[in-house]
């Protein structure tokens, strides 16, 4: 049996009022255009929804896709964007909370 992770990925408040780590995934996705193919709200565009994909998409898979691409679906790699890799934990960490709903829209605020 896995072992429940001790820290939470992301941490919310309001639905928009998100952690310091969280905070740097949004910034990470805004600094990569990634909504020129998946949307301003993750809904979808040219990409899938990501607030679809990430119900079922693993954290590996995640990885894998965002560093290698899927060129033959027009997913570009980042894996030489240093943001993107420096990151990749707090950019799942943004998309899992709008995934799941914790995360009620896509522009947050950091928690004061």
């Amino acid at each position: 049996m896995a072992q429940a992770a001790s820290t939470p990925l992301y941490k919310v408040t309001d639905g928009y009022k998100v952690d310091a780590e969280t905070m740097k995934g949004f910034r990470t996705w805004r600094a990569a255009a990634c909504d020129r193919c998946h949307g301003a709200n993750q809904e979808g565009m040219v990409g899938p929804s990501l607030i679809a994909s990430l119900k079922t998409l693993p954290k590996e898979e995640f990885v894998k896709v965002v560093r290698d691409g899927r060129l033959d679906k027009g997913m570009q790699s980042f894996g030489t964007n240093k943001q993107v890799m420096d990151n990749m934990d707090q950019l799942y960490a943004y998309l899992k909370g709008r995934s799941d709903g914790a995360i009620t829209r896509a522009k947050v605020e950091e928690i004061q």
